[in-house]
């Protein structure tokens, strides 16, 4: 059977992903199963997103009651979710305003058009110069793709948005040596994913948001994949008491319904986007929107931040063992339950092995081993992942 729907799918679907040969089908707590009922201990969680896990009731259930309600308005209309939704966001991110996308991608989108109106209602110019990292990863669209910075995932698209820049992450001075005039921003993921798992260091992201205090320039934090909890914080940068103008949100923030978020501050908010400046369709409704009061809840109710911190050294604990264990293994990088797993050569026979005996783990970048399970995993959910990889890894 699971041979057949990937034939089908492989005649039907455009072949942009090399996927895993296998269907799922279903999903219950920390585990997935395959259409022929094979389990899997899940470390991927969609990349980041099912921060809760499979099939949590209560969120079934506000989903379940949304749709009997109302799907859809568009923005011409307010709806009660999209404000109850705005509200809780603004009040565990510390930010001011939201506005809600569908995707990471078009997150990243809105606040790199928001930080061009801002500078461009400052001089009247639209020749301004923005500030990526390399290894960064920010989307697929046009927008977020120029400021992604591993050229092999731009190069058949150039010119991309034009005047962008690429510094090193954790390297200050390769940022300081682009500024110029025209800078206005610089954008980073708080801690890279698929560039390698790279958490910003404290000097690093401390220098830039000086650097952007001084020239009036804003500062972007990327919090897609490593937001919501992640990290054992709500948003990765609240480590670090560095708060940008602009921040982004997606991933976890509707637990598998397809949603996201750029946040600003009063300041840009007050400076940038108007109406007619920026709009989405489907972006902000009632569903979606459910969905992320339902996330925020649970957040709450079930003490996700403080499991994170509490299962997240365990979880570097064991790493660090395997790290010491084998050869092939250099080291561990990572925050919170957010870690990779470092590589002399190529993970892929790794992985491969780990699916056939009931393990899902991904790659960041060839040689990583990438860990983004469930925020609800348990210490025995990490022996039974670390005892499989332990096998795969001799």
């Amino acid at each position: 059977m699971m041979k057949k729907y990937i034939e089908q799918a492989e005649s039907v679907l455009l072949h942009t992903y090399n996927r895993f040969q296998v269907v799922l089908d279903k999903g219950e707590g920390v585990h997935l199963y395959d259409i022929e009922g094979k389990e899997y201990l899940d470390f991927v969680s969609g990349i980041a997103v099912f921060a809760l896990g499979y099939g949590q009731q209560e969120y079934n259930d506000a989903l379940k009651t949304q749709i009997d309600k109302l799907l859809h308005t568009s923005n011409y209309y307010y709806n009660v979710p999209a404000i109850e939704a705005a509200t809780k966001l603004k009040e565990v991110s510390g930010m001011d305003r939201v506005f809600f996308t569908n995707s990471g991608a078009e997150a990243v989108e809105g606040a790199l058009k928001a930080a061009r109106k801002y500078a461009y209602l400052k001089d009247g110019t639209t020749d301004h110069e923005i500030i990526a990292m390399n290894h960064s990863f920010h989307g697929r669209t046009m927008g977020a793709l120029s400021v992604t910075g591993t050229p092999k995932y731009r190069e058949a698209f150039e010119p991309g948005i034009g005047n962008i820049k690429f510094a090193e992450m954790n390297d200050f001075d390769s940022v300081a040596a682009l500024v110029s005039d025209k800078t206005c921003a610089i954008i980073l993921e708080t801690v890279q994913g698929e560039g390698g798992i790279y958490p910003a260091t404290d000097e690093f992201l401390s220098k830039v948001r000086a650097l952007c205090d001084e020239k009036d320039i804003l500062l972007i934090l990327d919090e897609i994949q490593c937001g919501m909890g992640r990290t054992g914080k709500m948003f990765a940068w609240q480590h670090y008491g560095v708060k940008p103008d602009i921040m982004t949100t997606a991933k976890a923030l509707g637990c598998g319904v397809p949603v996201g978020a750029f946040l600003m501050t009063e300041k840009v908010a007050a400076n940038s986007l108007v109406a007619g400046d920026h709009g989405t369709t489907y972006g902000g409704n009632p569903f979606a929107c459910a969905a992320i009061n339902k996330v925020l809840d649970l957040f709450a109710q079930k003490h996700i931040i403080e499991h994170v911190g509490e299962v997240a050294p365990y979880l570097e604990q064991k790493l660090d063992e395997l790290v010491s264990k084998h050869d092939y293994v250099l080291t561990r990088r990572g925050m919170g339950l957010m870690q990779g797993l470092v590589c002399k050569g190529p993970v892929s026979d790794i992985l491969n092995k780990a699916l056939n005996k009931g393990l899902i783990l991904i790659n960041a970048g060839t040689d990583i081993i990438r860990f983004v399970p469930p925020l609800i995993i348990t210490k025995e959910d990490v022996d039974q992942m670390i005892e499989i990889l332990d096998q795969c890894l001799a």
